[in-house]
C-alpha cells in the first residue's frame, strides 16, 4: 500500500520533454518503487528517500507548464507512481479540473494491469485518472530498445478508459509494431 511506503518525494520533474509518451509531456519521476526490477533504467528512484518532497509550489509550477497550448499532457514515472497515490492522485485531479480530457495523463507501473484490478482503493482511483498505462516490470531478458514506450516486449500500452469500460484490455490504438 502506497501510505504504507510512499514519503511524497519526487526524484525529478521533467518539462517539455519528447520521450515519457506521445507529444511534449511534463513529467514526474516519483521516489519508491518494491519491484527492483534487474535492469531498471532509474534505479536511483527505486529509494522512497530520493529526491525531495513534493510541495505545492511544484504542483503549481506543473500545472503552468501544462498550460503552455504544446503541451500535450502528464506523465508519471519512477519508482512506482502506484505506489505514491497520494502525490499522483492529487496531481491527476488538479489536471482534470484545470484542463479536463484536452491534456492526457500516462503513467508507467510495474503492475500488471489484472494485478492493478485486484488492488486498494488507491491505485484503482489513480488508475480511473488516466488516458495510457504502460503496464508490466522491466524483464531484461525481453528488453528491447526498438519498442514504442517500452523496455521490455511483455510491457503494453493500454488505452485505460476503453479497457475499463470493456472490462478487457484494449491497447493503444497508436501503437507502432
Amino acid at each position: 500500500m502506497a501510505k504504507d511506503h510512499s514519503l511524497g518525494y519526487i526524484a525529478s520533474y521533467k518539462p517539455f520533454n519528447f520521450v515519457d509518451g506521445e507529444g511534449v509531456r511534463c513529467s514526474i519521476y516519483v521516489s519508491g518503487c518494491l519491484f527492483n526490477c534487474p535492469g531498471c533504467y532509474n534505479k536511483v528512484a527505486q529509494n522512497f528517500h530520493y529526491g525531495h518532497p513534493y510541495t505545492q509550489e511544484l504542483e503549481d509550477q506543473i500545472i503552468k507548464d501544462m498550460s503552455e497550448s504544446y503541451v500535450q499532457g502528464l506523465t508519471l514515472l519512477g519508482g512506482e507512481p502506484f505506489l505514491n497515490t497520494q502525490v499522483c492522485i492529487k496531481l491527476c485531479k488538479r489536471v482534470r479540473e484545470e484542463f479536463g480530457h484536452d491534456k492526457d495523463i500516462w503513467s508507467w507501473t510495474g503492475y500488471n494491469w489484472d494485478e492493478l484490478l485486484q488492488e486498494s482503493d488507491d491505485k484503482l482511483e489513480l488508475l480511473s485518472l488516466l488516458d495510457i498505462l504502460v503496464d508490466g516490470r522491466f524483464l531484461i531478458d525481453k528488453k528491447d530498445l526498438t519498442l514504442q514506450f517500452r523496455g521490455s516486449s511483455n510491457q503494453r500500452i493500454i488505452n485505460v478508459p476503453e479497457s475499463l469500460k470493456n472490462g478487457d484490455v484494449v491497447i493503444w490504438d497508436k501503437l507502432v509494431h
